[in-house]
């Protein structure tokens, strides 16, 4: 290592210990100094951290959100998410991963979804986990594997899927070993009693994502009798705890108005704690596939005009996975650099959690050669898929892109089922596909191409958000 090297990572040190020390006073003024610190450790984003100071300068909801963090989480999880989230995944990890790919000609993806295990202890419709037993868990050195090279490349941000994950002791073991990185788990929440808060809050570097289904009738109704219940005591664990936690809702044809209301959302945010959350429609994969839960086009234009109201209103981190195609251009499966790819309970490296194909496996090939493979090639090769960001999946936005890299690539499916979106449910995502391109285009040509922006009424109702289509449609 050279001098100027040397130089750079004293002064980072250097940087990375005034930010811990400021963290004990979140006045005005120390968050204001702590967007210049973030500047000098990773000065290729200094147009994206000013837009953040801004937002604190104006206080907009992320500056609430931002208090609120680093006011009423533990010290030791606050800790955690600056050093592990804020500094080696955000500020660091893009250098880390660009050496990589300038180093060997491919890239290196800023996240790593895994799933150890497919047991569950509920049995909620539609859902894609299925009947399986310890057996079937991934070992956990295989876990490790994929972890340790990860990291290596520059990857510090895990998500932890299933199945449920808590079902699993010994990923506790995990989390506690590669203390340097951020896990968030998507969880049910039935395991999150006391007793399990207090080792997360121990940990510090895993923050659950709690799932629901809507309010008590949409959850209970989709996840069982009493699941409400527990979820909701599940939050209350975590807020007592001090720890970082959030929501997961899955929007489908019969809890969209409930899943992007004013009422839920203030339970989550300003009651329950929760600072952030995400949003996946419904995809009909898995077990009992069923096209007839997902959001119609005109519903998921709705989520995606009610999600950006809820970001505006409420001091909450919302990531929407299928409408956010826009800020991520396009697609991020495959493993693109600032993408993801998904390892599954049998060591599969799938290109995405929902696109259940593919031609590697933990257990004989390396994360690398699964990177420089043909079918995660030829998916990046595609992205993103269409002009239209808003339209960014391969599954039901552009299924053809699906269909021509399983048959391209000769990859096998993952799951008994898995050829049923290629097959059985083609018709239903072509026709889907087709609808939601025309409804969406209009927005996407208004607020993303003409940036004129959001429209500022927000209609409340499904059939508001159907007539303002059609006058679209008349002009």
């Amino acid at each position: 290592m050279d001098y100027i090297e040397k130089f750079k990572n004293y002064s980072t040190k250097q940087t990375v210990n005034l930010i811990m020390k400021a963290l004990s006073n979140t006045s005005d003024e120390n968050l204001i100094r702590l967007t210049y610190a973030a500047e000098r450790i990773a000065p290729k984003f200094k147009p994206e951290i000013g837009k953040v100071r801004k937002m604190f300068e104006e206080k907009a909801p992320a500056y609430f959100l931002a208090q609120k963090v680093l006011k009423e989480i533990h010290p030791n999880v606050r800790d955690k998410i600056v050093l592990n989230f804020m500094i080696n995944y955000i500020l660091l990890g893009p250098k880390n991963r660009e050496n990589f790919e300038k180093r060997e000609g491919i890239p290196c993806p800023a996240t790593l979804v895994i799933s150890p295990t497919m047991r569950c202890n509920l049995r909620c419709i539609g859902c894609y986990a299925g009947d399986y037993s310890k057996k079937d868990d991934l070992p956990l050195e295989y876990v490790d594997k994929i972890i340790t090279e990860a990291k290596k490349m520059g990857t510090y941000f895990y998500v932890i899927s299933g199945g449920e994950p808590f079902v699993r002791d010994d990923m506790l073991d995990i989390y506690k070993k590669h203390n340097d990185a951020t896990f968030m788990i998507y969880t049910n929440g039935t395991f999150i009693d006391k007793d399990m808060a207090l080792k997360l809050q121990e940990l510090g570097n895993v923050a659950p994502a709690i799932s629901v289904e809507g309010l008590k009738k949409e959850t209970d109704q989709r996840r069982g009798e009493g699941v409400w219940e527990k979820v909701m005591q599940a939050m209350d664990n975590c807020k007592e705890a001090r720890l970082i936690y959030g929501f997961s809702i899955t929007p489908t044809r019969h809890n969209t108005e409930t899943v992007y209301s004013d009422e839920l959302m203030k339970l989550l945010t300003e009651e329950k704690g929760c600072p952030f959350g995400w949003y996946f429609t419904y995809i009909p994969i898995g077990k009992n596939p069923d096209v007839n839960l997902m959001q119609t086009p005109e519903q998921r234009l709705y989520g995606w005009r009610r999600v950006n109201y809820l970001r505006n209103r409420y001091p909450v981190f919302i990531g929407d996975f299928w409408n956010d195609g826009m800020h991520v251009n396009g697609c991020i499966a495959g493993g693109r650099q600032s993408g993801y790819l998904h390892v599954n309970v049998k060591g599969d490296y799938e290109p995405c959690v929902f696109t259940h194909c593919a031609t590697h496996n933990v257990r004989n090939t390396t994360l690398r050669e699964t990177l420089a493979s043909p079918l995660f090639q030829a998916i990046r090769k595609r992205q993103p898929y269409s002009d239209n960001l808003m339209l960014p999946c391969m599954i039901i936005d552009n299924p053809r892109v699906l269909r021509e890299v399983v048959n391209e690539c000769n990859a096998y499916p993952t799951h008994g089922n898995a050829h049923t979106i290629l097959t059985k449910c083609a018709e239903h995502l072509d026709k889907y596909s087709k609808e939601y391109s025309e409804l969406s285009k209009p927005f996407w040509e208004k607020v993303y191409i003409r940036k004129e922006g959001m429209p500022k009424t927000i209609p409340k109702k499904l059939e508001e958000v159907k007539d303002l289509i059609e006058e679209i449609r008349k002009k």
